[in-house]
């Protein structure tokens, strides 16, 4: 909380980002929780022991009104020989039926979407013909007090939510999505309208409930370059993001926002917003931004978490890796600035942990106690 409010730390935060040593359960009896698997066991205890543990939460709403969306829909799940579950989802919208249907493998940490809901500018225009959804009623904030009591003093719990770009662009197929966002700009706009209303609204209610919060702002990369220009970033991002940020903040919180890729040319539009923070400023080749750069133009404003890629993790000899580390730690405490969270972009998602990978996550804790001590 200190580094969220630019004061003077005796070291950098460590997080390991989605890994919190909360929500890995080892015991949980359950084929899809791929932490079972003993290998997980030593990074786990390293995460709860080591690291300032950063536990992520969605906030669910209670006797909220439905959304036609959801009135309209019709979900079957199923599971295939090999134990993969399947989900498909069909909305009947006037005289047309979308649907779409997701996988989820049982030693894959994720859900993949494998036929999306929106397929052409005709689906898109059938889905604005639904009433845009309105109401939000009471946030519950019991998970985000039990998972705050459950960690103590050994870290925080930041809330998450997707903003309007996210919601729209995860219902097509990323080519259709940059294809349609490009091309048609007016329906583009009148989707995240949309979204817009109820999440704003959500904003509102949960930044008031659960005052001064870490938040993560998730979506904006959809519009970042290369897929689409600065511009539209502009329109389909900040646009949105803005007030989200700025109620957020006005309640005493610290919104940050994720955004994946090439950020050079939509710096400036992200410090617009007001934000607080900005993950995970990867390095090239993934990103076009070294940390110094970010560090020397927006430090001062933002609190920078990164900035090490997760492929990296997985696949860099431990040695190389430490020089990454080191540089990290470098660029992102030198000179003036609010404050640095030394992070990686994601984490590995497959049943068996390798043992590079515990490797290089060791090397994360220490190097920042060799050069900060314990």
């Amino acid at each position: 909380m200190a580094t969220l409010r630019g004061e003077p730390v005796d070291r950098p935060p460590v997080s390991f980002y989605e890994l919190n040593g909360l929500d890995e359960n080892p015991s949980l009896d359950d084929p899809f929780n791929i932490y079972t698997h003993a290998s997980w066991k030593p990074l786990i205890e390293l995460t709860k022991a080591k690291t300032d543990r950063i536990v992520m939460r969605g906030v669910p709403f209670l006797d909220s009104l439905p959304d036609a969306m959801e009135e309209r829909a019709t979900v079957e799940t199923w599971m295939d020989e090999a134990g993969s579950l399947f989900k498909r989802v069909s909305l009947r919208v006037g005289k047309r039926t979308l649907t779409s249907l997701t996988r989820r493998d049982r030693d894959v940490n994720t859900v993949w979407t494998i036929d999306h809901l929106l397929k052409n500018v005709e689906d898109l225009k059938a889905f604005l013909e639904l009433p845009a959804p309105e109401g939000t009623g009471k946030p519950d904030i019991g998970g985000v007090i039990q998972a705050e009591a459950a960690i103590g003093d050994t870290g925080i719990v930041m809330i998450d939510t997707p903003d309007a770009l996210c919601k729209a662009a995860e219902l097509f197929h990323l080519a259709d999505f940059i294809t349609i966002a490009f091309s048609e700009e007016g329906l583009f706009r009148q989707l995240l309208d949309w979204f817009a209303g109820r999440l704003a609204a959500q904003t509102e209610a949960v930044a008031g409930a659960l005052p001064g919060r870490l938040w993560r702002i998730y979506g904006p990369e959809y519009a970042s370059p290369p897929y689409l220009p600065p511009h539209l970033f502009k329109e389909y991002a900040i646009r949105y993001d803005t007030p989200m940020v700025e109620t957020i903040q006005r309640r005493g919180g610290y919104a940050r926002i994720h955004c994946h890729g090439r950020l050079k040319k939509i710096l400036d539009l992200l410090v617009e917003t007001g934000c607080s923070g900005l993950d995970p400023i990867e390095p090239p080749p993934q990103g076009d931004v070294e940390l110094s750069y970010v560090r020397e133009r927006y430090g001062s404003q933002l609190v920078l978490f990164g900035n090490l890629e997760a492929s990296d993790i997985e696949t860099l000899p431990t040695d190389l890796f430490r020089e990454k580390v080191n540089r990290a730690l470098l660029e992102g405490t030198q000179g003036e600035g609010r404050g640095f969270v030394l992070m990686p972009s994601a984490c590995p998602y497959g049943r068996e942990l390798s043992e590079l990978a515990l490797a290089n996550y060791r090397c994360m804790i220490e190097e920042v106690e060799r050069v900060y001590g314990e």
